[in-house]
């Protein structure tokens, strides 16, 4: 286990991103939009209309996943470890801002 404490994400550190996420709800709602209409607009005869329903499921699961983040960091339980509750420090979290363990949570759950 590591015996680095990490410091609590700043304020400017959670706009940039609270900002990030945003932005990725805009995009990958936008395209979740899209595949909906692409969808409506198939004829169902084909394998385009599965491959489009799979895709569409990924993509709510995306949104969904960028919203419940949007709203850990309303709540301000953002950037806190699931598991122990310690500090996801900032470095991971502008690599993976979906991230909800902290690094040796994860290993744990990847070693199990």
């Amino acid at each position: 286990m590591s015996t680095r404490h990490p410091t609590p994400i700043s304020s400017v550190q959670i706009q940039s991103l609270r900002e990030e996420l945003r932005d990725q709800l805009e995009q990958r709602g936008r395209h979740l939009d899209g595949l909906r209409r692409q969808q409506r607009d198939s004829s169902g005869a084909d394998d385009t209309w599965q491959e489009l329903s799979v895709s569409i499921v990924v993509a709510e699961r995306a949104v969904a996943e960028l919203s419940h983040a949007l709203e850990r960091l309303a709540e301000g339980t953002y950037g806190r470890c699931a598991d122990c509750a310690g500090v996801i420090p900032f470095e991971r979290l502008k690599i993976r801002p979906l991230a909800r363990t902290c690094i040796d949570c994860q290993r744990r759950h990847e070693a199990a």
